[in-house]
């Protein structure tokens, strides 16, 4: 059985993560979203917020499951006795860090090869951190995220 773990602030979780991981749950088995606690960046939604939104905008994909975590990512891969470490690549600018990343990965997670999807096109070039500028300046991002994620944005924001 083929399981991946998908690691990501999600802050918040965009169309372009959603597409990401239905790519990734016609692939593989089982589809971990890992929703990281990342308190060095400051998340502007609380990680259960995170959580809850990503359960409720990936709901309908049977094979995924979404959890917090506040640890290494190597122990998470263990514990969750995966197999793949699944990112996201949305530009040629991602891709220095990512192998970066991955290589990090393979020395401390053996047991688990980094794969990369990338997002349908229309979707590339959106980003949790844009996402977040433009709410925060009062944008509509009901374009870039579920109706769930914006409501959630808008009353973290207290729009």
């Amino acid at each position: 059985m083929n399981t991946a773990v998908y690691p990501g602030t999600f802050d918040p979780i965009t169309n372009g993560h959603t597409d990401l991981v239905q790519r990734a749950a016609r692939i593989f088995d089982r589809v971990v979203v890992s929703v990281a606690a990342s308190p060095k960046k400051e998340p502007m939604l609380p990680l259960e917020q995170r959580v809850e939104l990503a359960r409720e905008v990936l709901q309908h994909l049977p094979n995924v499951e979404v959890i917090g975590f506040n640890c290494l990512l190597a122990d998470l891969v263990e514990q969750q006795s995966a197999n793949i470490i699944l990112r996201g690549l949305r530009a040629v600018s991602d891709f220095e860090y990512e192998f970066q990343l991955a290589n990090m990965n393979r020395k401390l997670a053996p047991q688990a090869e980094s794969m990369f999807l990338t997002p349908a096109e229309h979707l590339s070039y959106i980003s949790s951190t844009l996402i977040r500028e433009i709410a925060s300046l009062g944008g509509d991002v009901s374009k870039f995220v579920h109706p769930a994620v914006s409501k959630a944005m808008q009353e973290s924001l207290g729009l």
